[in-house]
């Protein structure tokens, strides 16, 4: 049984739990917006079981992560990850969900010593086009949708609505009342919706090229974020040269959804990376 710790950032602390052996290789797992470390449950086992030593961290504002930050998105994020991996000795490899993807992607093209590979599931790492009356309209739905006393409910609802389709995961119903209940603990919502109105991918996708580690992803056939679920996965392929697994019968959350073919290619993707192996063997012999 793990328990929350925390990294101090420049903002506030940023909270993770860890389970594995100290001195095994690391995984660094990253949520996705409105969501919790928790969404990451059915796969730290497995992996920890395998040798890894897997840490699970929270979003800003978001979980047990302090509600103090003013900035969010991608970028700080991905800076969140990096600080929290040389905090545990790298290097990792950090999987991501949703904007975690984006976030885990902008840190490997950051410091490719620290990333020695990507795990992606229902990765969103650039932004779908629209107007700019479009995004004006969006940003004005959100303030009003974020907002008390109904947000978390709200949100709660909405979050169901991405299993509405195929495949709901054993522990949907748990899942969804823990994100209910973050969301209205002090400051927690306001937060969410900050990220909300200043989350841009576009910053990420401009670095996608710079990306050297090796890259596995998830993408369910549902997933209602993907005007074309299978094209983006070939654009995935394409962008950052990933081997995807495009999953029948799930959407947005495949470590949910179908967290047995997520945890077999992870573990497969893993055994296959000598980087982050080798160092470990290094740093043992050192």
């Amino acid at each position: 049984m793990s328990t929350v710790q925390f990294i101090s950032r420049p903002e506030g602390r940023i909270a993770y739990e860890i389970v594995g052996n100290a001195d095994a290789p690391l995984v660094v797992l990253v949520p996705g917006m409105g969501d919790l470390r928790s969404t990451w449950r059915d796969v730290v086992g497995p992996l920890a079981d395998a040798g890894y030593r897997v840490a699970s961290m929270d979003l800003r504002g978001h979980g047990d992560s302090d509600t103090t930050f003013a900035t969010h998105g991608d970028i700080v994020t991905g800076q969140d990850v990096l600080a929290l991996v040389e905090h545990l000795g790298g290097p990792a490899v950090v999987g991501g969900n949703s904007m975690g993807a984006a976030a885990a992607a902008w840190a490997a093209a950051e410091r490719p010593d620290l990333v020695a590979g990507l795990v992606l599931t229902g990765p969103l790492l650039r932004d779908a086009p629209a107007s700019a009356a479009v995004t004006a309209t969006m940003h004005g739905a959100l303030r009003f949708a974020l907002a008390r006393p109904w947000g978390a409910a709200l949100w709660a609802r909405l979050y169901r609505t991405y299993f509405s389709r195929g495949a709901q995961g054993a522990r949907l119903d748990e899942h969804v009342a823990d994100i209910r209940a973050s969301l209205k603990r002090p400051g927690h919502l306001r937060s969410f919706r900050d990220l909300a109105l200043q989350l841009t991918h576009a910053p990420v996708e401009v670095r996608l090229p710079e990306i050297t580690a090796p890259v596995v992803a998830f993408v369910g056939e549902l997933d209602p974020d993907f005007k074309d679920p299978a094209a983006e996965a070939l654009w995935l392929r394409s962008a950052v040269d990933a081997e995807v697994t495009l999953i029948p019968g799930v959407g947005h959350y495949p470590q949910h959804q179908a967290p047995q073919v997520v945890i077999d290619d992870t573990l497969a993707f893993l055994a296959s990376l000598p980087r982050l192996s080798n160092a470990f063997v290094t740093d043992a012999v050192a």
